[in-house]
């Protein structure tokens, strides 16, 4: 039988050196539009499975490259035999109540990759999950990044959310952010996701947390960095010098001999976890600080130090 050349990439509407990440959301955009629970127009069904087909060769890195092999003269003057019988029957899907038989791919998908194939593997792309036959099916879940800063991950805070929904409806969420997320950490809203159908749940809100930089800390994970200005005789002598933490300032204790550089960690001082009582610690760099000007009394006494002193820096 003569097969028909089938575009994917103008199916999804995306280029051909497209990324995953952009037939993804083109797959998700065009499936919304066309899913026949949500549009009316003349056609849906079908737009809807070709949608699908073409996702289900181009998200997958071999089938994709076994496609684009092909070319798009890759049938001029040749027949071909249609594939063996699938086994097992055929997938089903749900079309607003309507069971559609998501195996029948066009002639051209059966040619080139065979028969066996069910529901397309990333049909959950739309729905948050995979559709049972005649079934409800989940709604899909939604991320936002979200930019905090760094007191607010150490407290908790709370958020508004404002965004449009497919339909253009300005939508507004507030939001609890828990003390003891960090850079990274996903805080989740259940059922405040995409709406299921069918009777299915909604899927869930995800939060994509972002901590904003600090002039004083750096943060790693739970953990915070800082450094401390000392004075040189403080470094010698060892004491007591004030470290700011990111709940107020402390005392920390140095040793006589404290060299620059050198890094003392305090306990507990860095961000909350979420273990009740549990939390990172705050690493604090010392780096000693050579006065700019000195006093004629204080050039007298480091002169007299450099006389006294037997210590060479350099083992000299």
């Amino acid at each position: 039988m003569a097969v028909r050349y089938k575009d994917y990439y103008a199916v999804l509407g995306v280029d051909r050196k497209a990324t995953a990440e952009e037939i993804q959301k083109a797959f998700r955009g065009a499936a919304r539009r066309h899913h026949p629970d949500v549009s009316k127009a003349p056609g849906a069904e079908e737009r809807y499975k070709e949608i699908n087909e073409a996702y289900e060769v181009l998200k997958d890195p071999e089938k994709r490259a076994r496609y684009d092999a092909l070319g798009e003269n890759w049938q001029e003057g040749q027949d071909f035999a249609p594939p063996p019988p699938r086994r097992g029957g055929k997938g089903f899907g749900s079309y607003g109540g309507q069971e559609m038989p998501f195996g029948d791919f066009s002639d051209f998908f059966h040619v080139i990759f065979g028969g066996g194939f069910g529901v397309p593997g990333d049909f959950g792309a739309f729905s948050g999950a995979r559709a049972r036959p005649g079934g409800p099916r989940r709604g899909e879940d939604v991320e936002f990044s979200l930019e905090i800063s760094l007191e607010e991950a150490q407290r908790g805070c709370r958020r508004s959310l404002v965004w449009e929904d497919d339909g253009g409806k300005r939508q507004t969420l507030e939001v609890r952010i828990p003390s003891g997320v960090t850079e990274g950490s996903r805080v989740r809203v259940a059922g405040k996701g995409h709406p299921g159908s069918g009777g299915g749940a909604p899927g869930d809100l995800y939060l994509r947390i972002s901590l904003l930089p600090h002039g004083r800390f750096a943060v790693d994970g739970h953990d915070l960095r800082t450094s401390v200005e000392v004075a040189p005789w403080e470094a010698a002598l060892g004491g007591e010098i004030p470290v700011e933490t990111i709940t107020g300032p402390v005392e920390m204790k140095i040793p006589p001999g404290t060299q620059g550089t050198q890094v003392f960690r305090l306990r507990g001082k860095g961000l909350p976890k979420r273990r009740k009582d549990d939390r990172g610690d705050l690493y604090v760099t010392v780096r000693i600080a050579i006065p700019r000007q000195l006093s004629s009394r204080e050039r007298e006494l480091f002169e007299e130090l450099a006389r006294v002193s037997t210590w060479k820096p350099r083992g000299e």
